[in-house]
């Protein structure tokens, strides 16, 4: 039997954190249920939370409109992709951070850019959205999944201060009742606004 002449037991399901190993006995048990969730690999280069998908031009715009982007505001968008959403912020006068775990988004998305000369407001990050602290945006963007959003959605009330707006291409937060729902071209936009 393959896997039984080293010791291992194909057959049994391990835990994806380990609560006995040295490393992760000490951290909060929160912490290692969210790890459990996600999964081990999760916001690791090739491991990614959520496909690339890019939002149509017109969606975006849209979902900025939504939410009165403009001069003033900072937006972060995670999972940025190519940075479209991000671009199209700084387009409006605002300052905007688009953060991937992709390697090859961000060198897309900072190309681009420097291409609609708008690197001056915007800067882009290869780093684990689950890392990125939100404090100081005052718009968050997200296409991701739906399992990603749930995860996301307590954190973002907590973060966020009041007035704050997210804005989500396709996927509901589940229990955070929308500001706005609108469906274009059979694709559902979601506008929240932290209490």
């Amino acid at each position: 039997m393959i896997g039984s002449a080293m010791g291992m037991d194909i057959g049994k399901e391990q835990d994806a954190v380990d609560p006995t190993h040295p490393a992760t006995a000490a951290e909060d048990p929160e912490d290692r249920a969210f790890k459990t969730l996600r999964g081990p690999w999760a916001g690791t280069p090739h491991h990614l939370d959520a496909p690339f998908w890019p939002t149509p031009e017109p969606l975006v715009e849209r979902m900025l409109d939504l939410a009165g982007v403009g001069p003033g505001d900072h937006l972060i968008d995670l999972g940025c992709g190519d940075g479209r959403i991000v671009i199209a912020a700084a387009r409006r006068g605002a300052t905007a951070l688009g953060v991937d775990i992709d390697a090859e988004r961000i060198a897309e998305a900072e190309a681009a850019a420097r291409a609609a000369g708008v690197e001056q407001l915007v800067g882009f990050r290869c780093e684990d959205l689950f890392a990125t602290r939100l404090e100081a945006a005052s718009v968050v963007t997200l296409y991701l999944i739906p399992h990603i959003h749930g995860l996301l959605g307590a954190r973002l009330r907590t973060e966020l201060a009041p007035g704050s707006r997210v804005l989500s291409h396709a996927f509901a937060i589940r229990d955070w009742a929308p500001r706005a729902h609108e469906v274009i071209d059979q694709r559902e936009l979601y506008l929240w606004v932290v209490d």
